[in-house]
């Protein structure tokens, strides 16, 4: 039988999700476009991705805070840069990026990388991850989608343990209280908006 409060929580996220997905659909292009330059010039500051040799990053679609500027400034300076590419099951294999024109059409609107697969194991070498999401709180929580696709990657990181920077990229407004939390939830270390930088306590 399901707990209740978990089932609450549950109900909680899904509630939030939509309220969030719904304030992303009113942001114009132009405010889209000048939060995309902002968000790539913070994340490029961040010691951690300075000195990483390897990202685990991805490429946004839709509403998401832009990602392209990001991934490509990271790839010309030198980094290895690892995008998703995603399994049957919903959970995460990898391949190198290697350009724009090196992505192609997914399912799901998504777009991945041509060039070899690399396993989901690939992630544990990455010295940085970047998270998509919805939402983070003051403990640094992170609210994803829902489609456990990341919940995975973060359970293999541990059970790995491997210990990289986890940065969940987000608008503004989506940095809140709290988040509902279930059980498998793990705390990021940082999260990057358009308007800076915040650290957390893991």
């Amino acid at each position: 039988m399901s707990d209740p409060a978990d089932l609450s929580e549950k109900s909680a996220k899904s509630s939030l999700r939509r309220e969030l997905l719904d304030a992303r659909r009113k942001l114009t292009a132009e405010a889209r476009g000048n939060a995309a330059a902002a968000l790539a010039r913070h994340a490029l500051e961040l010691p951690e991705l300075t000195t990483a040799r390897t990202v685990a990053a991805y490429v946004s679609v839709g509403r998401e805070p832009d990602t392209h500027a990001l991934i490509d400034a990271l790839r010309t300076r030198g980094v290895r840069v690892l995008l998703p590419v995603l399994l049957a099951d919903n959970d995460l294999d990898w391949a190198e990026y290697r350009g724009v024109d090196r992505l192609a059409p997914a399912g799901r609107g998504l777009l991945e990388p041509d060039g070899p697969r690399l396993g989901p194991g690939a992630v544990l070498g990455a010295d940085a991850v970047l998270l998509p999401g919805l939402a983070v709180d003051e403990r640094g929580l992170r609210l994803g989608r829902g489609g456990g696709s990341y919940d995975r990657v973060l359970a293999r990181l541990e059970a790995g343990s491997a210990r990289p920077a986890l940065v969940v990229l987000l608008y503004a407004n989506e940095v809140v209280a709290r988040v509902p939390e279930e059980p498998h939830d793990h705390p990021v270390h940082a999260v990057v908006t358009p308007q800076g930088v915040r650290r957390f306590t893991t």
